[in-house]
């Protein structure tokens, strides 16, 4: 899902120090820790029924709860909304701390993921069986919900990249769709030559796309082991990307329009924005939100920072986990099975969610899949196609929400001063760093 309403929030899901009270934050609520909850027990529990209550902001799952309780009529699911993303952690972080109100499934993106993990707030859901569903889902996805030998969250959708292209600005200019980052720059600079109002994107920093193009890039600014913590902007991909990423904020080839405003959705339609490297889950944000450039756009592999290469990441997704505070741990575990492993996945496909299963980025129905807002593109080949090449080796911080936080602060100076994007990450680690020892943490220097 996108990032975009991300806000700042300090310290969000860390109600008291990490390091020291891993086992004290919440998860003494978890009666199925430890436990083997087979298929029957499961079965048993969808028999005699119960209510749960699911919290997440994805709407594809009205009908998935819909079905659900079709499928299960002893089965009673209270689907909430209790904010997008960071909105959600913070009301999720303030029913765990007070014990009351904690829901038995809840919606959070693989960035977020591993603060609840480690701090033993949601369930290791190995207990229930779930391993046996690894070879279901794409590389990437799969990666994010795991940790150790632990498993805190299904797959519930994902975000491989693509390059998303004016087609109609780029013919008028005469200019090639680049397939790497290199030809990008010069993309850029035929672009606003030709056009002075018009960029090759919009970009004032961001968290989710600066780590994504990272991890496309080859860098691991993150090591995470258990509560000890390395991070570093300074290896051969991280400078692959700031080098090149430099190139365009120094020469102004990039737009300085806010992402998700108003006036970015007018020059996403009026062609002064003409490309979007992002995630595959973008389409329907083009035919919601862009409607008079329908035919415009078209769908490109993302470019490559070397030529030849096939390198992809994610940008954005998330998981359904189960806090451990939640009651009716065998309905919950059932209901998030069903949503994002099992008949759940094809509604919500329909309903326009991208999936993270192998099977159905695989389908042809799904592959050939023509979007009329592309001109009929078969664009899900592509996505596909990434899918495939996202290393499974990426890892996010334990308190990643906190760190994407204060980018703007640190990294984001980058687009509006002298400071170089290099040292704009150097700050960000440091920043980083700093909230991480103060956190209980054991920070490398």
């Amino acid at each position: 899902m996108p990032q975009h309403l991300r806000r700042t929030l300090r310290g969000i899901g860390l109600v008291c120090a990490l390091a020291l009270a891993a086992t004290a934050c919440g998860g003494s609520g978890d009666d199925s820790a430890g436990k083997e909850v087979s298929a029957g027990d499961i079965q048993s529990a969808l028999k005699k029924g119960g209510t749960i209550t699911v919290w997440a902001w994805e709407p594809t799952l009205e009908q998935v709860v819909t079905d659900f309780e079709k499928k299960y009529p002893a089965v009673h699911v209270k689907l909430v909304n209790a904010g997008t993303n960071n909105d959600q952690y913070k009301a999720l972080s303030n029913a765990i701390s007070a014990k009351k109100g904690v829901p038995d499934v809840a919606q959070v993106e693989y960035y977020a993921l591993g603060q609840y993990a480690l701090t033993k707030q949601i369930t290791d859901l190995k207990g229930f069986g779930a391993g046996k569903l690894a070879d279901r889902y794409s590389p990437g996805p799969w990666n994010s919900v795991t940790s150790g030998d632990g498993i805190y969250g299904l797959p519930m959708d994902s975000g491989p990249m693509a390059l998303f292209y004016n087609k109609k600005v780029f013919d008028r200019h005469k200019i090639a769709v680049p397939t790497t980052w290199d030809e990008y720059v010069d993309a850029a600079r035929q672009l606003h030559k030709a056009d002075p109002k018009a960029y090759i994107t919009s970009d004032i920093g961001d968290a989710g796309m600066t780590t994504s193009l990272l991890w496309q890039a080859g860098s691991h600014p993150y090591k995470v082991d258990g509560t000890k913590v390395g991070i570093d902007f300074t290896d051969p991909g991280a400078k692959t990307y700031t080098d090149t990423w430099q190139q365009l904020i120094d020469e102004k080839l990039v737009s300085s329009v806010p992402g998700w405003s108003d006036d970015w959705y007018k020059g996403l339609a009026d062609g002064t924005i003409a490309t979007l490297p992002i995630g595959a889950w973008m389409p329907a944000n083009f035919a919601s939100g862009v409607k008079g450039a329908a035919g415009d756009w078209r769908v490109a592999p993302l470019p490559q920072w070397t030529k030849g290469g096939t390198a992809s990441s994610e940008n954005g997704g998330s998981s359904l986990a189960l806090p451990a505070l939640g009651k009716n741990k065998e309905l919950a575990y059932a209901f998030a099975e069903y949503a994002d492993a099992g008949a759940g996945v094809t509604t919500r496909i329909k309903n326009g969610a991208f999936p993270a299963t192998v099977k159905d980025l695989e389908s042809p129905a799904f592959q050939n899949t023509a979007f009329p807002y592309f001109g009929g593109q078969k664009a899900n080949k592509i996505f596909a196609e990434s899918a495939k090449h996202v290393s499974a080796d990426w890892t996010y911080l334990p308190y990643q929400v906190y760190a994407n936080s204060i980018f703007n602060d640190t990294a984001g100076k980058a687009y509006v001063s002298s400071t170089t994007l290099s040292a704009g990450l150097k700050a960000w680690r440091d920043a980083s760093a700093r909230y991480g020892t103060e956190q209980g943490f054991t920070v490398e220097k």
